[in-house]
């Protein structure tokens, strides 16, 4: 890295983080801090208002920020590809804001980036979901920055009788909403559980705030966060035939391990109870054989016996 980036680099690592010691420079742009006492001061002699507090480091002045940056064709597209899957995700401010955003980096793009960065968004398109769950998504956002309880009515499976959903009304302190495997999801402290619980938004319905807050725990970080982990129970199956492809083109995220063998490909999963993974198993058909555990592999027999008396055999 040439001098000029290196002291670009330095003002955009003081934005980002509040302080920043000479050391931790020198370590992040692998440089002397002797080097780095001398782009502070060249800094500082081109009018950056650098402060330097000693003992805790550089700062920024508040309210110093660049002028707008340009950006190569590959910056760009990266950034208005993220915009693009953000705006059909989000809704109410969060999806104007991102329009907002969209707009003014356009605007500053040269006809020629431009132009290769629309060659990029043209071979990738985000879909929507219903409005519905953008609504909601929307709501439980404000609600986790504004620190308000959410009172909702949740369809939960019951692991103690196979399939069946029970339906209750919680109040809930969402913390954070995540995105996984095609699902919105809110980490919230549930009232009714009395502890943090994951819930998913399409099986949400009748969402209101109410007139109660709550406070986040100050060490609680969605981008940190690492669910518990409470699939114990093992199950291995063999796939063969076209079972093979169609579990290699899924994301199914219970999967521990998968192996290549003569007699087809083995495949290990961790889940909760067994009731959560029947219907996958009797999805594939024949082209599946539980191995272990002998009651799913008995409650397999049992349902495709149920299966085969709606069609008289």
């Amino acid at each position: 890295m040439n001098r000029t980036d290196r002291l670009m680099a330095i003002v955009l690592e003081l934005q980002k983080h509040k302080e920043q010691r000479a050391e931790d420079l020198a370590a992040t742009f692998e440089t002397s801090v002797r080097t780095i006492y001398r782009d502070v001061q060249a800094l500082s002699e081109a009018g950056v208002p650098i402060r330097a507090v000693p003992g805790q480091g550089y700062s920024l002045m508040e309210g110093y920020f660049l002028p707008p940056v340009s950006f190569h064709a590959e910056e760009a597209a990266a950034l208005l590809l993220g915009l693009d899957a953000i705006e059909p995700l989000a809704g109410g401010p969060s999806r104007g804001h991102a329009a907002s955003a969209r707009s003014k980096i356009e605007a500053i793009l040269p006809a020629d980036v431009r132009e290769r960065t629309d060659a990029v968004r043209s071979r990738v398109r985000v879909l929507s979901f219903p409005p519905r769950q953008r609504e909601t998504v929307e709501l439980l956002r404000q609600a986790a920055a504004e620190e308000r309880s959410v009172r909702i009515r949740y369809r939960a499976k019951d692991a103690r009788y196979s399939e069946t959903e029970r339906e209750t009304e919680r109040v809930i302190d969402p913390y954070g909403i995540v995105y996984v495997q095609g699902a919105w999801v809110a980490i919230a402290h549930c009232r009714l559980r009395q502890s943090l619980r994951h819930f998913r938004i399409d099986r949400m319905s009748d969402v209101v705030w109410t007139d109660e807050r709550f406070t986040r725990p100050a060490d609680f970080s969605i981008r940190d966060y690492e669910p518990g982990e409470d699939r114990r129970t093992e199950v291995r199956i063999r796939l063969r035939g076209r079972a093979i492809d169609r579990f290699r083109e899924t994301d199914y995220f219970y999967v521990e391990e998968s192996k290549e063998t003569e007699d087809g490909l083995m495949v290990t999963l961790k889940v909760r109870y067994e009731e959560e993974i029947l219907h996958w198993v009797l999805g594939w058909a024949e082209e599946a054989l539980v191995l272990e555990p002998e009651s799913l592999k008995r409650k397999v027999a049992a349902a495709a016996r149920n299966i085969a008396g709606l069609y008289g055999r």
